[in-house]
């Protein structure tokens, strides 16, 4: 499953389904996809997702091998936030909502 993002302050972004729905959860949502977070609730969500991140980055983690690709280099979550994190900033800078559904 994939996750787009959408709001009129900035471009659209694709994310996997459960990637997608752990970061929904770090931002106090329930994770339901679609959904959508109002413009005045973005600054608290945003804050609260940077708080999580926070906290992830401070956990190790756990060595996640694969028989296809040993060598691929791992994308932590936090590098899978930043163009959603980049959105809510944007959104809450020009007081635009931020929806989300399935492709």
């Amino acid at each position: 499953m994939l996750v787009i993002f959408s709001s009129p302050a900035s471009a659209n972004i694709t994310m996997f389904g459960d990637v997608a729905v752990q970061l929904l959860k770090m931002l106090g949502h329930s994770g339901t996809v679609p959904s959508a977070i109002r413009a005045e609730d973005i600054p608290a969500a945003l804050a609260s997702l940077e708080a999580a991140l926070g906290v992830a980055q401070q956990q190790p983690e756990a060595d996640e091998s694969t028989d296809d690709n040993e060598d691929a280099p791992l994308v932590s979550l936090h590098k899978r936030a930043l163009p959603l994190i980049d959105m809510l900033k944007a959104a809450a800078k020009d007081e635009n909502s931020v929806q989300w559904a399935n492709q």
